[in-house]
């Protein structure tokens, strides 16, 4: 085991230093954001000068080497906006954008897990029929769109729901969170559900397939010719073994909810880490671009050996397969 999440370590580095590449050279060959801070009557001279405090005027290779070691020392740059550390910016966003995306993922297990596993244990029904209808057009109608008729009908029309901001927050063992409030669940709930609609499909079809093809193993058939009642061949025997690829499969949808959130923000003007990526980029703000950039890419690195060794765990061939190797 040591040897698996070592080997995995170290491959997770390698990822790291190749997308710090990508993410920097890809953000400062485009545009030019002095031009952000200048005005026309400006002269050459001032605008040497704005270029210079930004650290602009170096080389672009001296640039990348000052920002990979500063990023190694945990400072990835300043706000040329906001004057603070691009890190600091993300960081005070991010409690929001995690909050959000968490409560989108259990809404994704707590709905797409019961609905598909009726779906597979039902296929010929009519309920059965129309949870897949659903998921199809869950993955079909664009994400900004259905932001805009959950605020039409539930905030504008019905007046059930808030359409915008966090809401109220409170803090609990260190911990400030709007899903800690009444107020806070309310706010979160039509944004969370947005966010949630592709993954709710994802999670129903994935479940169906997997309960399809276990109900006809012979673990399952065993378990029934022993008298357990359907409940317990359900819970025990036939949920345990489908939820590998779906363990994977939700975990590294987490980082795309992370990561994907920016649409959802902005249309319910949510105060986190995607709607200032929207800001830094009308701004040309690079530090916080390329910040933004490198906590996802680490966020999903991350994800990916969680979710590498929860699946060894699970199924200790995986393991065995890369030691052998």
């Amino acid at each position: 085991m040591a040897v698996f999440i070592l080997r995995r370590l170290m491959q997770a580095v390698l990822v790291v230093l190749a997308m710090a590449c990508l993410v920097f050279f890809g953000v400062y060959l485009v545009g030019d954001p002095v031009w952000m801070f200048v005005s026309p009557d400006m002269n050459q001279a001032d605008i040497a000068a704005v270029t210079a405090s930004l650290g602009l005027d170096r080389p672009i290779w001296e640039q990348f080497a000052r920002f990979l070691w500063s990023a190694l020392q945990g400072d990835l740059g300043r706000s040329f906006v906001f004057g603070e550390p691009a890190l600091k910016l993300i960081l005070s966003r991010m409690p929001a954008t995690l909050e959000l995306a968490t409560a989108a993922l259990v809404m994704a297990i707590v709905l797409g897990i019961p609905l598909g596993l009726y779906a597979g244990l039902n296929p010929e029904r009519a309920g059965s029929r129309t949870i897949m209808a659903g998921s199809i057009v869950g993955f079909s109608l664009p994400n900004f769109w259905v932001g805009i008729m959950l605020i039409m009908v539930f905030a504008v029309i019905l007046g059930w729901l808030p359409s915008t901001g966090r809401g109220e927050t409170a803090t609990y063992f260190g911990i400030t969170s709007s899903l800690f409030t009444l107020d806070g669940l309310r706010h979160i709930i039509l944004p969370a559900f947005n966010l949630a609609l592709t993954k709710i499909a994802l999670v129903i079809r994935l479940t169906r397939a997997g309960t399809m093809e276990a109900i006809h193993q012979d673990y399952i058939k065993f378990a029934r010719a022993k008298g357990l009642s359907q409940r317990r061949i359900v819970l025990v025997h036939l949920l345990k073994n489908i939820m590998i690829p779906i363990i994977t499969v939700i975990g590294l949808e987490f980082g795309t909810l992370v990561a994907f959130a920016v649409v959802t923000e902005t249309v319910f003007a949510w105060p986190g880490m995607g709607k200032l990526l929207i800001e830094a980029i009308q701004r040309l703000d690079r530090p916080v671009i390329v910040a933004y950039l490198m906590i996802i890419v680490l966020l999903f690195v991350v994800i990916n050996l969680l979710v590498d060794i929860c699946y060894s765990l699970l199924d200790p061939r995986v393991r065995l397969g890369e030691v052998s190797r």
